[in-house]
């Protein structure tokens, strides 16, 4: 049986792995053991903050509905509840936007979103 080498493909591999880990400082980019230990905790990093970035944003958007909200005299749930009583779907994202770069259209779904949480009038009997 012939005699198989394998020394091309740890160099593949370990060239690979210092390749991602460009740019570690210090040795994390200069020793493989290091390097690779890096790598995986980065690779880790990355992955459980592709998921808390969406918590985060969605966190941002809602303190700058409520901001623009208490600047009108009004509380964040309340006006959500209106909004939802009224029909109008509109998500988080869109609201702060314009509660931004367009108060008056946010100050529209205010005063609509205050409308449906009034009472209906009772007809006189």
């Amino acid at each position: 049986m012939p005699r198989v080498k394998r020394g091309t493909l740890v160099k593949k591999r370990h060239r690979k792995i210092l390749e991602a880990a460009s740019g570690y400082f210090g040795g994390k980019h200069r020793l493989f053991k290091t390097a690779n230990e890096q790598v995986m905790k980065s690779g880790a990093y990355a992955y459980r903050d592709r998921r808390n970035k969406k918590r985060e944003f969605r966190r941002l958007w809602i303190t700058r509905i409520s901001a623009a909200c208490r600047a009108e005299g009004h509380s964040y749930n309340r006006f959500m509840e209106g909004l939802r009583k009224a029909g109008i779907e509109v998500d988080r994202k869109i609201l702060a936007d314009m509660a931004i770069h367009d108060g008056g259209a946010f100050r529209v779904l205010l005063v609509q979103a205050a409308e449906a949480l009034r009472p209906a009038e009772q007809p006189a009997a």
